[in-house]
């Protein structure tokens, strides 16, 4: 047995020693945030200032602005993006031809392939209010087509639709996987008592894959201020910067454009305690009102 338990060490070490070198070492790059940091001096030989880069970007114009437009993408996110891929599994396991079914999976999964500077070229590409495919649509039926992307109101709309779009195929595949796990005799039992297909969803489907659904919703609270930054950086322009300047697109800008290295890694600090804390409170709730959590 102790034989057996070496050999699985010796095959985790490499493992363990990557995630330790580029996860956990990295970590002490942390004691920027409470320095005036100065690259010639190095961590060691700059200056700490306790929690001066924290106040700064608390009392800073950009501390209400980048937390608003966090907060309102990442709720909006979840408010959409967390029931259509629960909707979207039990709609495909209801599909009894198996062609019809695999080809409907596979055109909803596609769009998760594309690569994120790919999908926000699309998406730059069709809301062009000159050579667009809606631009042009809305000329064939003689109106113009608004310059969406302009519009700050609307690029929270343009993010999370697109993103569901891009998606939602492949995050109701854990739910498919939950769907087809439960046991068929619950239906048969459900078939015989006379239960509808609307009947077996409510009192069979959505009770079985309730506790991943927690889970899932769980991991997404957990990240609430952790939005992407790649998508949007790309779909950010100077007229719609009031509603995309987000936490992550900041921390890049005070740190790699600005140089504001001690700054930034308070702001990303920050942003990462928040999450810790409310994955852990709603972990908390969800263990208490519903007995399905992470730990």
């Amino acid at each position: 047995m102790k034989k057996n338990k070496i050999q699985l060490l010796i095959l985790l070490a490499p493992s363990a020693i990557l995630l330790f070198c580029f996860a956990y070492l990295p970590m002490f790059g942390i004691i920027i945030a409470f320095q005036n940091y100065s690259p010639g001096l190095g961590i060691l030989g700059s200056k700490f200032v306790g929690f001066k880069n924290f106040l700064q970007y608390f009392k800073s114009y950009q501390f209400g602005v980048t937390i608003k437009n966090t907060l309102v993408i990442s709720l909006y996110s979840i408010l959409v993006g967390f029931p259509l891929p629960i909707l979207l599994a039990l709609m495909c396991n209801q599909m009894k031809t198996k062609m019809f079914k695999k080809t409907f999976q596979v055109i909803t999964y596609l769009p998760h392939f594309i690569s994120t500077m790919v999908m926000c070229g699309l998406v730059l590409i069709f809301l062009s209010p000159s050579t667009g495919l809606f631009a042009n649509i809305a000329r064939l039926m003689g109106k113009e087509f608004p310059n969406i992307m302009a519009q700050a109101s609307a690029f929270k709309h343009v993010y999370v639709w697109s993103d569901i779009w891009q998606h939602l195929g492949w995050d109701s595949i854990i739910y498919l996987a939950a769907l087809s796990g439960i046991d068929p005799t619950y239906y048969e039992a459900a078939t015989v008592d006379g239960a509808t297909t609307m009947q077996k969803i409510r009192y069979i489907d959505i009770p079985m894959i309730m506790p991943t659904a927690m889970v899932l919703l769980i991991l997404r609270a957990g990240s609430i201020l952790g939005i992407g930054f790649e998508k949007v950086f790309l779909l950010q322009n100077v007229q719609n910067i009031l509603s995309s300047e987000i936490i992550s697109t900041y921390v890049y800008k005070m740190g790699m454009q600005s140089m504001q290295y001690s700054l930034s890694t308070a702001i990303g600090l920050f942003n990462t305690v928040v999450n810790v804390v409310v994955l852990l409170l709603v972990n908390f709730m969800a263990k208490k009102f519903t007995e399905s959590s992470l730990f």
